[in-house]
């Protein structure tokens, strides 16, 4: 087999464990990445499917995205078929493989090990849309590398004269650069930014056309799918959901692990396979999701519907337990401020809420008392539905879901000395030699007299004590915020600013 060496896949590639029989991760058993060979010998050849035929297949399995939002990918497709037919045009299938949040890498897994799966799903959607590019989206440069390969393998390219003109793209490893705006952008030739209003791929996406864009897991899922047929695909999994999905552990798991479980499976079954239970509580659907208490992840399944019925959603597939040993809210803490310094920084929401969210909940955790609390939930409320992306809405929604399910916690630090628990790092975020490092701020107090200025230079990342001196958090800036943070550093009477890299 002509495969990849195992290392230069990725970098944190998690263990893979099918329950019941594999399917999206069928034949990784047998080699760390299936070429082209190993691919069909595993999966057999691709039907040949009209866009009749494909949407059909999509609407009899339930096929919903598996990025997040969950929209139904028959939908999809209808929607750029009649967006074309109406503007007499051909069309473009995107699929978006940028993972950028760290909770997650079920996608990073299919594109390192299986890159033809995904290939073979959107190439069945390009085929019945009559597209002319396909476009792969990745954050990583050893994906980058196993697609590029996998088009190689299949013949596929970006030279003019194709019939489908197919290319890998490279994005930024940010968490916004999961928004499929955002990709659509950058794969233009713009900057890898959600655009700030709203946009309708299904009627002008990449190059202008009429452009279907799902996640990885989508269009491996419709190429299974294919292959089996609606009733054999059905017969595993709930019958208003069929089929699997894939899931991301972490959290208080002894090992991070990517399964593949049927629909309708017990969370607290999957939990306890995977070597952990529910214990303080369940984080589904990753750092945009929702805490479930234990008493609710013990009730829920692995379905749509069960978790609509707990107010949570699975997401983009990340499922992280607590421990009761570690503070939960420190933990939420760590994340808030990640998620603070993710943003795109060009909306107030982003650029000024989300530190400002954080720094709340730091305050809440200090013992700030009910006014804290109180505050927290304004700049929560602020936030929601005002962003140029779902970004400010998404983290609101987890910090106040941590707020809302860990009670007990809640009240010891609002109402006493704090829980007494440590903050482990449990919740998964990027390591020191990734993007985590950067640029922080840092006071020399014993020259700092309050002047203020720095605040008014850098309210997304500082604010004012009672007494006039600068509270921030300890997080590295975004990049759009280090030429102010000089200036900051520059301007200040007593020079007691500094950026020091950590």
């Amino acid at each position: 087999m002509n495969n990849l060496p195992v290392r230069s896949l990725a970098s944190d590639l998690p263990e893979v464990r099918p329950f019941g029989l594999p399917r999206l991760t069928a034949g990784m058993d047998m080699a760390a990445r299936l070429d082209w060979t190993t691919h069909l010998s595993v999966h057999g050849p691709l039907p040949d499917l009209t866009l009749p035929q494909l949407t059909e297949l999509a609407t009899d399995i339930d096929l919903r995205g598996r990025g997040g939002a969950g929209f139904p990918f028959a939908r999809k497709l209808r929607a750029v078929a009649d967006s074309a037919r109406k503007r007499r045009t051909r069309t473009a299938v995107v699929v978006n493989g940028c993972e950028g949040e760290p909770a997650c890498r079920k996608d990073t897994v299919l594109l390192a090990r299986a890159p033809h799966l995904v290939l073979d799903g959107a190439l069945l959607a390009a085929e019945a849309l009559g597209a002319e590019q396909l476009v792969v989206g990745v954050t990583q440069g050893p994906l980058e590398e196993s697609v590029r390969a996998a088009l190689a393998e299949r013949g596929l390219s970006d030279r003019r004269g194709r019939r489908l003109r197919a290319r890998v793209f490279r994005m930024p490893e940010r968490f916004v650069s999961g928004e499929a705006t955002a990709l659509l952008r950058a794969a233009d030739g713009g900057p890898a930014l959600p655009p700030g209003r709203r946009v309708r791929s299904a009627e002008r996406g990449l190059s202008g056309l009429p452009t279907l864009v799902s996640n990885t897991e989508t269009f491996a899922q419709i190429a299974v799918a294919a292959r089996m047929g609606a009733e054999y695909y059905a017969a595993t999994g709930a019958p208003e959901e069929p089929g699997t999905v894939l899931l991301t552990l972490g959290g208080s798991v002894p090992r991070r692990v990517v399964v593949e479980t049927p629909t309708g499976v017990p969370l607290a079954h999957v939990l306890e396979s995977c070597g952990t239970g529910i214990g303080q509580g369940v984080l589904v659907g990753g750092y945009h999701g929702a805490w479930l208490d234990p008493s609710a992840a013990s009730m829920a399944s692995i379905s749509r519907t069960s978790m609509a019925a707990h107010r949570a959603t699975l997401g983009a597939g990340a499922v992280l337990p607590l421990s009761y040993d570690v503070c939960p809210l420190g933990e939420t803490l760590l994340v808030a401020r990640w998620l603070a310094a993710e943003t795109a920084g060009q909306c107030g929401p982003c650029r000024l809420g989300l530190p400002a969210l954080a720094g709340a909940l730091a305050d809440v955790l200090a013992g700030g008392g009910q006014p804290a609390l109180e505050t927290l939930r304004q700049y929560a409320g602020s936030v929601r539905g005002r962003g140029a992306c779902k970004h400010p809405d998404g983290s609101a929604r987890f910090v106040l879901s941590a707020v809302n399910t860990f009670t007990d916690d809640l009240a010891a630090h609002v109402l006493g000395g704090g829980c007494g628990r440590p903050v482990a790092g449990l919740l998964p975020l990027p390591t020191d030699d990734g993007p985590g490092v950067g640029e922080r701020l840092a006071v020399d107090w014993t020259l700092c007299v309050g002047h203020g200025l720095c605040a008014d230079l850098l309210p997304e990342a500082m604010r004012l004590d009672r007494d006039g001196y600068p509270v921030f958090d300890d997080a590295p800036l975004p990049d759009y915020l280090l030429p102010r943070a000089r200036r900051a550093v520059a301007r200040c009477p007593a020079l007691a600013l500094r950026l020091e890299r950590r």
